[in-house]
């Protein structure tokens, strides 16, 4: 079992990577099944666009909506932000709200852009949305002969921009990010791990708390007594670790949760880690 370690180690450090190239097979499969079996251009001028644009544009529209719809980082910035506005910019940190906004759309827009690229570089329905304009709007812009290999290749190289717009956008955006980090590569990579750890303990630890809530409630009712005492977060607790958290040199805490936790603890003010902002090393 431990000559696996090594291997599942691997493939846990490069999930990200996998689930992206999982994802981007999905797409190209979805891609050439809409072509073979769905798609079929009506070959009338005055509906080739919009039938064209729609089978382009509507995957990747309903793939962004998916996004953002199963994001848990959108969730948890904007549930209940219509009851209480100053949970998108808590302490005033409107920055760090439109920051992480930026970093859910980012995500989401990953898998409509895939699918963006593979249509363009196949080319079906591009060919089929341009041929319901004007027969000189596009052939007299982009190519001096009017053939349908020259509306291939421009399909291509409208699918080939997108993916190198892409990929320097991506590489700009991860550069500035690291450039402005607070922390060093190695506490940044751990801090990337410790919220990974901790989101999985603590959807192990709700599931095995909240069966025993039940198991109380239910054995307080079909036993027709008082329920015994149980030990909860208040709704105030809860609001603050659900809340956005950004990370500060004044106190070395990787999460909301571990910033409740070592808040509400009664140790003495120089019994608790904390940053020097001078040097950037822990002190007691």
């Amino acid at each position: 079992m431990d000559n696996f370690q090594p291997v599942l180690r691997f493939f846990m450090n490069q999930k990200a990577t996998i689930g992206y190239s999982f994802m981007a097979l999905l797409t190209i499969g979805g891609e050439r099944i809409f072509s073979m079996v769905s798609f079929q251009c009506p070959c009338n001028r005055k509906q080739n666009f919009a039938y064209g644009m729609t089978f382009l544009l509507g995957p990747a529209a309903v793939l962004l909506v998916l996004g953002l719809f199963f994001s848990t980082g959108l969730w948890r910035l904007y549930t209940g932000c219509c009851l209480n506005a100053t949970k998108l910019c808590p302490r005033g940190n409107c920055f760090g709200c439109l920051r992480a906004l930026i970093s859910i759309l980012t995500g989401a827009c990953v898998a409509p852009v895939m699918w963006l690229c593979v249509a363009l570089l196949n080319g079906t329905f591009y060919e089929c949305a341009i041929s319901g304009l004007s027969e000189n709007f596009v052939v007299e812009l982009f190519c001096k002969n009017k053939t349908v290999t020259c509306q291939q290749e421009l399909a291509r190289i409208l699918g080939w921009c997108i993916i190198i717009v892409a990929a320097f956008g991506g590489l700009v955006g991860t550069c500035c990010t690291n450039c402005r980090s607070k922390v060093s590569f190695l506490q940044l990579t751990f801090w990337k791990r410790y919220v990974e750890k901790e989101k999985a303990s603590f959807d192990s630890f709700a599931m095995d708390y909240a069966a025993k809530l039940a198991e109380r409630n239910l054995k307080s009712f079909f036993e027709n007594k008082e329920p015994e005492p149980f030990p909860f977060p208040s709704h105030k607790a809860w609001e603050e670790i659900s809340a956005h958290y950004t990370f500060s040199r004044s106190e070395q805490c990787y999460s909301t949760l571990q910033q409740y936790v070592e808040r509400d603890r009664d140790f003495p003010p120089e019994k608790r880690p904390v940053m020097d902002p001078d040097h950037g090393i822990e002190m007691l």
